[in-house]
C-alpha cells in the first residue's frame, strides 16, 4: 500500500448535510464559555426543508481494512479468491455479515458454471420507490493466480463502504438503491449475466441505472469514466472536475466488465476505472502524475496483485465518487429532528493546530434529565476535517466524543447531526460544543451549534 500520512489532495465543497450517527461516550476535561444563545422555540426544527444532502466523505481507512479482509480470506484459502474456491464463498460471506448487521436485506443467489457452485450476492436497502432502482455493483471474485485486490478488491470494497454509509446515514433515498457482488466475472462476466437473465423485464425496466466498478485502486492510475449513459456519466465528470481531476473516457475495459450484462439488456450503464495492463502514456502520466512507459497496474491477473498493488489516492477518489453518484442518482435525503431546538449561530475562529475552543448553548425551562436520543447539530467549515477533534460537553462537564481525528479524513467540513444519548445529564445548564485543531495548515469555524432535545 501506498499509504502517505496527511497526504493532501484536491477535495470538493461539502454541502450541508444532517447525517444521523451514534455518539460515542468519551472522557475530557470541560472548556472554556462562550457566548449563549436562546432556543429556537418549539417546532423551530420542524419547519425546515428537506434538501438533497452531499455525500459522505468515505474513510479511506475502512475502504483498505476491506481489502485487508479479502488479503486474508485468499492467503487462508489458497492463495486466491476465484470461483469455485473457497475464498471465493468467504469473501461473500464476509461482505454479507457487513450488510445484514448495518440492516439490508441480503439475497445470496446461486449459479452453476463450469460444474462448480457460484454465488452473486444483492444487497437491497429498505425505502424509495421500488419502480426506480439504482444499483451499485462489483465483481468479487479474483483469479486464480492470486488475491485480486486491486481486481476487484478494490471496486467491492468501495461499493460495500458506501452502502455501509447508506446505512450509518439512515439514508432515504427518492430511488431505491441496490447493491450487487458478482460471481466468475474473470470467465466471462457469468454471474452478472445470471442475475440479469433471470431478472422479469418487468424487474428490469425498473433499472433506472447500474454503476461499475471495477479496478479503481490501479497503482500507476489514471482516472477514466464510462461514457454510457449521459446522466450518469456527467455525474461523474462533475465530480472529478470539483476536484480538479482530469478524466478520460474508458475504452480498455469497455465490455469486458459486469455493466455488459446490463447494458446488452437495455439498462443504463456508468462506472469507473483506473487501468490495467495498458501502458501510462507520457501526456497521461503529466496530468496524472505516476510512471510513463509503464502499465495502470503492473501486477494485473497476477500473484502480486495484493494490498501493495494499490494507489492510495485513487482509491480514496474513487470510493468518494461511488458514494457522490449514490447520493446524486437516488437524490437521498434524511428526515431533519424534531423537537424544542436551542442554537447558537455565532461564528467561533478554530486555530490551525491550536487549543480548543467551544460554542455555548444555554437550556433552561425543561424538566428532569436531558433525552436519550439528544441531537447535536454541528456546523463547522474547514478545509481539512480529519484535523478536528469534537466533543460535546454536558452542563457538569462531562464529555462525549462525537468525532475524532483522522488523517485520511480529505474531506472539508463537518456538516451532520449526531446522536447522544445524555439521559444521564440534567437538561438545563450551558451545554458546549468543543473543536479542536490537532494538525498544521488548515484553518476553519464553528459556523452554528445546535441541540434538539
Amino acid at each position: 500500500m501506498n499509504l502517505s500520512a496527511h497526504h493532501r489532495i484536491p477535495r470538493r465543497t461539502a454541502a450541508t448535510a444532517a447525517l444521523v450517527l451514534a455518539g460515542l461516550l468519551a472522557t475530557a476535561a470541560p472548556g472554556a464559555t462562550a457566548a449563549t444563545a436562546a432556543p429556537a422555540g418549539p417546532g423551530a426544527a420542524a419547519r425546515t426543508t428537506a434538501a438533497a444532502l452531499a455525500a459522505p466523505d468515505i474513510p479511506l481507512a475502512n475502504v483498505k481494512a476491506h481489502l485487508t479482509q479479502f488479503a486474508s480470506i485468499a492467503s487462508a484459502n489458497g492463495g486466491n479468491r476465484a470461483h469455485g474456491r473457497p475464498g471465493y464463498k468467504a469473501s461473500i460471506d464476509y461482505v454479507k455479515a457487513k450488510l445484514d448487521a448495518a440492516g439490508f436485506t441480503t439475497t445470496v443467489q446461486q449459479f452453476t458454471y463450469n460444474g462448480t457452485t457460484g454465488y452473486n450476492l444483492i444487497a437491497d436497502w429498505p425505502g424509495g420507490d421500488t419502480n426506480q432502482v439504482v444499483m451499485a455493483g462489483a465483481h468479487l471474485d479474483s483469479v486464480s493466480s492470486g488475491a485480486g485486490i486491486n481486481d476487484n478488491g478494490s471496486g467491492s470494497a468501495a461499493v460495500l463502504e458506501t452502502a455501509l454509509a447508506v446505512s450509518r446515514a439512515q439514508l432515504k433515498p427518492t430511488k431505491h438503491l441496490r447493491f450487487g457482488w458478482w460471481g466468475a466475472e474473470e470467465l466471462g462476466l457469468v454471474g452478472s449475466k445470471y442475475y440479469v437473465n433471470n431478472l422479469p423485464s418487468t424487474e428490469r425496466a425498473k433499472l433506472s441505472g447500474y454503476l461499475n466498478f471495477d479496478m479503481i485502486g490501479s497503482p500507476n492510475p489514471g482516472y477514466f469514466v464510462y461514457d454510457d449513459d449521459p446522466a450518469i456519466e456527467k455525474t461523474f465528470k462533475d465530480y472529478f472536475a470539483g476536484l480538479g481531476v482530469p478524466t478520460e473516457i474508458e475504452t480498455e475495459g469497455d465490455g469486458r466488465s459486469d455493466h455488459a450484462s446490463f447494458k446488452n439488456v437495455g439498462i443504463p450503464v456508468g462506472g469507473l476505472f483506473t487501468g490495467a495492463s495498458r501502458t501510462k502514456t507520457s501526456a497521461q502520466a503529466q496530468k496524472w502524475g505516476g510512471t510513463a512507459g509503464q502499465a495502470f497496474d503492473r501486477c494485473y491477473h497476477s500473484s502480486c496483485d495484493g494490498t501493495s498493488n494499490i494507489n492510495d489516492t485513487a482509491l480514496d477518489r474513487n470510493s468518494d465518487a461511488v458514494a457522490h453518484a449514490i447520493w446524486t442518482l437516488s437524490a437521498g435525503t434524511t428526515e431533519p429532528p424534531t423537537g424544542d431546538t436551542y442554537e447558537n449561530t455565532a461564528d467561533v475562529a478554530v486555530p490551525d493546530n491550536g487549543t480548543a475552543v467551544t460554542s455555548t448553548v444555554t437550556v433552561s425551562g425543561r424538566t428532569g434529565n436531558a433525552p436519550a436520543a439528544l441531537k447535536v447539530g454541528v456546523d463547522i467549515v474547514h478545509t481539512w476535517r480529519g484535523d478536528l477533534v469534537v466533543d460535546l460537553l454536558a452542563p457538569d462537564g462531562t464529555a462525549y466524543r462525537l468525532k475524532n481525528s483522522s488523517s485520511s479524513d480529505s474531506a472539508d467540513n463537518v456538516q451532520t447531526t449526531y446522536t447522544v444519548d445524555a439521559s444521564s445529564e440534567a437538561a438545563n445548564g450551558a451545554w458546549k460544543l468543543r473543536v479542536q485543531d490537532v494538525a498544521a495548515q488548515d484553518t476553519g469555524y464553528i459556523n452554528a451549534f445546535r441541540l434538539t432535545f
